[in-house]
């Protein structure tokens, strides 16, 4: 029987980079996106491939743009031929107080924390039915106990909570 695959946004480091490790140790092959940190990724793989050689890939990607969002969840579910599991890791944090937020602040967090794991599961949605796939948001304490100074962090995350729980009733039967 194929390894199950995953797809794991922002895991070239920290918090995915484990996620990625740990999932990988347990048998799955693995699909790393990565932004900028090409070279981490790149570390990961040579290493995960190393343990298991064809067991895990990369994917270079902006998910704040709507072409590169559909590019890695194509080439996600084409890798191996299947998509077992969608990981939203990957996240926009930095402070923004609102009397200085400007549009691309808005554009850049909200895109990367909310509107990219809503697009990206509604292209991967084909695949992970296929399998009896799942999906796993990563949210945090922010998500209900804003922090001072990031009110879109907070929102953004608040709103992935809400579509988190949205999707659980929508996709039950999936």
């Amino acid at each position: 029987m194929a390894a199950p695959v995953v797809l794991i946004t922002g895991a070239a480091h920290r918090l995915g980079a484990h996620t990625a490790e740990t999932l990988h140790g347990r048998g799955w092959n693995v699909v790393i996106h990565y932004r900028s940190r090409q070279e981490q990724a790149r570390q990961l793989i040579d290493k995960l491939n190393r343990e298991r050689a064809d067991s895990a890939t990369s994917v270079q990607a902006d998910l704040t743009n709507p072409e590169d969002l559909a590019r890695l969840a194509k080439t996600a579910c084409n890798h191996w031929q299947r998509l077992d599991g969608l990981v939203n890791n990957a996240s926009v944090f930095y402070p923004n107080p609102t009397e200085n937020a400007t549009e691309d602040d808005w554009q850049g967090i909200m895109g990367a924390n909310l509107k990219a794991p809503f697009f990206l599961l509604q292209h991967c949605l084909p695949a992970l039915k296929k399998s009896s796939g799942a999906v796993v948001n990563l949210i945090d304490i922010y998500s209900e106990k804003p922090l001072k100074d990031h009110p879109l962090y907070c929102a953004s995350k608040a709103g992935l909570a809400a579509l988190t729980r949205s999707w659980a009733k929508d996709l039950a039967d999936v």
